[in-house]
Formats: structure tokens, C-alpha cells, sequence
């Protein structure tokens, strides 16, 4: 008998167990079996149930309690150790400098304009030749992300090596964070934080005209504007990688650059300047000199327009408006005709477009790209009157232009 033949007799059996679904009862019992086979075995092993549990995959490691200084001081510096492996497996500046003189060795022609060029072929051949720690870049992914339209297919060098760079010093400062990292749970505490910026202080040129005096406030006003932003649940502590996501940390950074421009510190929050800035306002607020800033002194803040309301908030002891704007309030203070609750709250509410109509959440702000301006309508008289004259200031500034011109 052929294979033709056996293939037609099977193709024409019954039904059988082989070939039909089993049902939900049957697979029921199949797994039954399968629990019972599996429980006796654990049985089996004895009175020494670690036997059997050898098997199973170890998945979770308990951290040493307080009282236990040795396991402690042993994760520290086995964590210790550990960075260390991984400082020495970043490029130091030799190795960046002899990457970039392989790219600008193997750059593909034609340039455009001063931008070198280089193309896939090329850039493998670099990649061999750059060493192991270099491998990790010289991927098709890498290639295709920095790739944009160039008709020659290349992809520019100088885009390649700032790509390099910005990986090589993210690395450095998540394993720079990390050795303040003192749970070693991936966040920084308050207290960790400062710690890492007062020893960072001796590194930035810029601030080596502060004193040391003024050291702690410096540090103070630098911890407060992460946590602030960073820890809105006020949990305590920040991820690592949230440090490293946000732009704050390359401002502060920045302030080793010794030819920082004066514009650029100072709309740097972390430059001496700024930090002078605000010590000195908080001196002019904190009348009784006593290191604290009542919510009377507070409320001088700018042209001391701020709401009560809010200066409640701030301080934690009043949640609600109670049916009246404190906006209403301070109008009727400074001689101006009181606004209609109810308009107000409409128009915040056609500009933020909140998913609940009945209220507004702090996504529904963020989302809005309002929140500024809906913070400042409820905050100060000056910034409600602003956004109420809106129309008219952008009217008499085009008038004022108009003369100009004609002038």
C-alpha cells in the first residue's frame, strides 16, 4: 500500500479522540490531572519542601532591615561595585576623541555646505574599527533614527557623535545620581538630593562667587524647584529617571560653561544670580526676621495682589472658595466694578474643555495648555485685569506701533 492510500483511509476515518476538539470537561479533567500529578511530586519530596521549591525561579530578594548593619554595608557596596562596572564601561574622552577621528576619517562625499556626512556602509566599518564600547551605537535603529532626507542616504556626523555624547553623559550622571541613591530603590530622597548638589557646587565656575554661608539656601532653592515639579504628590522622594528626563538638570549643569553669557544666567533658575534674586526678595518679605514667611508677609509678594483665597491654599487652611472670588474681594479694594462669578467660570471653562463638565482636573489644565493663564485669572488682581483688557492692550499696542511707523 502506497503513502496516497494511507493519506485517503486516514483522510477518511471517523471522528476519533485524535482529531476531535476536546471539550471543556475533558480539558478540565486534563488539568486536574495535571495538578494532582505536580502536588503529589512536592509530597514526595518530603518533610524538606526547599527540595522542591530549588526548582522555581528566585524573583525576589529581601532588603536587610535596619538592625542588620552588615547585610546593609554588604548591598552598599556591593551597589558600589557595581557602578563602578558600569562607569568603566562608558567611553572616556580618549575614546570619544579617537571615534571622532574615525567618523571624520570615513565621512562620505559630497559635503553639504560645512555638514559632514556619512553613509551606512562607512558607518559599520567604523563601528568595527571603534572598539566594543562603541558597538551598542552602531546599530541599523541608531542609523535610521538620525536619518532624515539626505538623497545620498548618509546620515550627518556631527548628529551621530551629539547623539553619542548626550548617551555617554546621560549614563554618567544616572550612575553619578545613583551613588546618592542611599535605599538604592532608583529615587532620591530630599535629603539625597542635597547632598548631591552640594558637592556638585565646587564643580560649577559660575557659582564660585557664592559664599559658603550662603551655601544651604543656594541648595535649599535648587532642591525645592525638582521636588516642586517632580514630586507633585508630595511622596518625598523623586525617580532617577525622572531627574534625567526633565531639563532641569542640564540647566544646572550648564553652569560649568565659564563663558556663560549674562542672559543666560539669568534666565537660568540655578544661576548665582537667580538664586541672589530670590534671597534677596524673601529678605524684603520676612519683616520680623525670623527665617518664615507668614501669610501676611506673603501677600507683599510682587504689587501684593495676590487673592486670599489662594494665600489660604498656600498655607493649607482654607480648601474652598465658599460661592465667593476673592478676585471679587480685591476689585472692590481698588475702586473696580466687581465681575459676574458665573461669566468668569464659564470662560475658564470653554478654555480648558474639561472631560467632566462639572469640574476641572489638573490633566484637564495640562492638556488645556491653559493652565497658566486660568492660575493667574484666580491668583492676582493684576493678571485677571490683564486677561479681562486683553483685547484692548493688544488694540493700543497696535495704535502705539501705527505712530511709531508714522514718526
Amino acid at each position: 500500500m502506497d503513502w496516497k492510500e494511507v493519506l485517503r483511509r486516514r483522510l477518511a476515518t471517523p471522528n476519533t479522540g485524535l482529531n476531535r476538539k476536546k471539550s471543556e470537561q475533558e480539558l478540565k479533567d486534563e488539568e486536574m490531572d495535571l495538578f494532582t500529578k505536580y502536588y503529589s511530586e512536592w509530597k514526595g519530596a518530603g518533610k524538606n519542601t526547599n527540595e522542591f521549591y530549588k526548582i522555581i525561579p528566585r524573583f525576589y530578594y529581601r532588603l536587610p532591615a535596619e538592625d542588620e548593619v552588615l547585610l546593609q554595608k554588604l548591598r552598599e557596596e556591593s551597589r558600589a561595585v557595581f557602578l563602578q562596572r558600569k562607569s568603566r564601561e562608558l567611553l572616556d574622552n580618549e575614546e570619544l576623541q579617537n571615534l571622532w577621528f574615525l567618523l571624520d576619517k570615513h565621512q562620505t562625499p559630497p559635503m553639504i555646505g560645512e555638514e559632514a556626512m556619512i553613509n551606512y556602509e562607512s558607518f559599520l566599518k567604523v563601528g568595527e574599527k571603534a572598539g566594543p564600547k562603541c558597538k551598542q551605537f552602531f546599530t541599523a535603529k541608531v542609523f535610521a533614527k538620525l536619518f532624515h532626507t539626505d538623497s545620498y542616504g548618509r546620515i550627518s556626523i556631527m548628529h551621530f557623535f551629539n547623539y553619542v555624547m548626550r548617551k555617554v553623559w546621560l549614563h554618567q550622571t544616572r550612575i553619578g545620581l545613583s551613588l546618592y541613591d542611599v535605599a538604592g530603590q532608583g529615587y532620591l530622597r530630599e535629603s539625597d538630593l542635597e547632598n548631591y548638589i552640594l558637592e556638585l557646587i565646587p564643580t560649577l565656575p559660575q557659582l564660585d562667587g557664592l559664599e559658603k554661608s550662603f551655601y544651604s539656601f543656594y541648595v535649599c532653592t535648587a532642591v525645592r524647584k525638582f521636588f516642586f515639579f517632580l514630586d507633585p504628590l508630595r511622596t518625598g522622594k523623586i525617580k532617577i529617571q525622572d531627574i534625567l528626563a526633565c531639563s532641569f538638570l542640564d540647566d544646572l549643569l550648564e553652569l560649568r560653561d565659564e563663558e556663560l553669557s549674562k542672559e543666560s544666567q539669568e534666565t537660568n533658575w540655578f544661576s548665582a544670580p537667580s538664586a541672589l534674586r530670590v534671597y534677596g526678595q524673601y529678605l524684603n518679605l520676612d519683616k520680623d526676621h525670623n527665617g518664615m514667611l507668614s501669610k501676611e508677609e506673603l501677600s507683599r509678594y510682587g504689587t501684593a495682589t495676590m487673592t486670599n483665597v489662594f494665600l489660604d491654599r498656600v498655607f493649607q487652611e482654607c480648601l474652598t472658595y465658599d460661592g465667593e472670588m476673592a478676585i471679587q474681594e480685591l476689585m472692590k479694594i481698588h475702586g473696580q466694578d466687581p465681575v459676574s462669578f458665573q461669566d468668569v467660570k464659564d470662560e475658564i471653562f470653554d478654555m480648558v474643555k474639561p472631560k467632566d463638565p462639572l469640574k476641572i482636573s489638573l490633566q484637564d489644565l495640562i492638556n488645556s495648555n491653559q493652565g497658566d493663564t486660568v492660575t493667574t485669572i484666580l491668583i492676582d488682581l493684576n493678571g485677571f485685569w490683564t486677561y479681562e483688557n486683553r483685547e484692548a492692550l493688544v488694540a493700543n499696542d497696535s495704535e502705539n506701533s501705527a505712530d511709531l511707523d508714522d514718526t
